[in-house]
Parts: structure tokens; C-alpha cells; sequence
């Protein structure tokens, strides 16, 4: 595997780290998020940041499996 895929799978790794982050004080329930703009916004960017590595991924390589 290559440094670019590496450094990108790395990108999907720290989104999904940050993602759980943000609900480790408190349960995770729909209705709290959405009543949470920030934390709302911020789980959005992080699903941006994985989409748009998978896609560079697939991109580069389209039979990467992950």
C-alpha cells in the first residue's frame, strides 16, 4: 500500500475516532444531535473528510476493498 492511501485511510481513521468523541459524556440519541447544532456540523464535516478520502481511494484504485 502506498503513502497516499496510507495518509488517507489514516484521514478516515481520526474522522471516525472524532466522531465517537463527540458522544462519549452522553448517550447517543437522535434527537440530542439533532437539537445540537455544533456537534451536528461537526460530525457532517467528518463524513465529508471520509467521503472524500474513500473516493480519492477509489480513485487511485478502484478495487480496494475495505
Amino acid at each position: 500500500m502506498d503513502i497516499e492511501t496510507r495518509t488517507w485511510l489514516f484521514d478516515i481513521l481520526n474522522s471516525i475516532i472524532e466522531i465517537e468523541s463527540f458522544f462519549t459524556d452522553r448517550p447517543k440519541e437522535f434527537a440530542n444531535y439533532q437539537s445540537d447544532v455544533r456537534t451536528k456540523r461537526a460530525v457532517e464535516r467528518n463524513v465529508e473528510i471520509i467521503g472524500e478520502a474513500m473516493n480519492r481511494i477509489l480513485k487511485k484504485d478502484s478495487t480496494f476493498q475495505i
